[in-house]
Parts: C-alpha cells; sequence; structure tokens
C-alpha cells in the first residue's frame, strides 16, 4: 500500500499535502484500492466555507457510494475537473492526478491528522 510520508492523512482515508495556505486534498490508495473501481465524483462545495469533518462531496464506486470528509478546515477554492470525464484517475494516481478538492485553508493546523506511520497502523 502506498503512504507517502510527505503527506497527511486522516481517519476517514483522505490525504492533504499543504503548500503555502493551499491544502490539496484527495482519497488514500488503501481507500480507492478498497472502493474498487471509481465511476462518479460529486463534489458541488467549491466556493463553500467548510470545518474539518464536514462532508465536502461523495464518490462512488461501482459497489458503494461514500461520502468524502474535509480534513482541513478552510474554503474550497478548486475542484478538480479532469474527474468528471476520468472518475478513474482516483484509481490510477491517487496521489497525483487523482487529487479531488483544493482548499484555502483558513488555520494551518494539521495536529488533528496523522502522519504516514500513523496512518499504516490504522489500515494494517
Amino acid at each position: 500500500m502506498n503512504v507517502p510520508s510527505e503527506l497527511k492523512y486522516s481517519k476517514d482515508h483522505e490525504w492533504v499535502k499543504v503548500e503555502g495556505d493551499i491544502a490539496t486534498v484527495g482519497v488514500t490508495d488503501y481507500a480507492q484500492s478498497e472502493l474498487g473501481d471509481i465511476v462518479f465524483i460529486d463534489v458541488d462545495t467549491e466556493g463553500e466555507e467548510l470545518e474539518a469533518g464536514e462532508v465536502f462531496g461523495s464518490i462512488e464506486a461501482v459497489k458503494t457510494v461514500s461520502d468524502l470528509f474535509m480534513p482541513v478546515s478552510g474554503e474550497v477554492v478548486e475542484i478538480n475537473e479532469a474527474l468528471d470525464d476520468e472518475p478513474e484517475l482516483v484509481n490510477q494516481d491517487p496521489y497525483g492526478k487523482g487529487w479531488i478538492v483544493k482548499v484555502k485553508v483558513s488555520d494551518v493546523d494539521l495536529s488533528e491528522l496523522l502522519d504516514a506511520d500513523a496512518y499504516k497502523e490504522i489500515i494494517a
């Protein structure tokens, strides 16, 4: 299972990469493998201010639909439009082309998030 050490992780299987005050958010390799073939990503929260833990969208696989939970507080400033036509990018490249949203973080407090080692313990 691929768990890049430079990212932070939520217990809900989202990953976060913070650059300045922008956080890129996606689902982990573990999450996409558990979901199976992803067929649709629904995010309609662009422009909204959300708190950590709030639902920012949903991800639909052949077998199930799961909510996506915001790992950080902030405003959703960009949605990965490539996923409209190619939701399978989340399966193929969850930490790269398969990112889901970019968030302008209101507070860059990542203390509630897990590092790679702690996340590996959860999925072990």
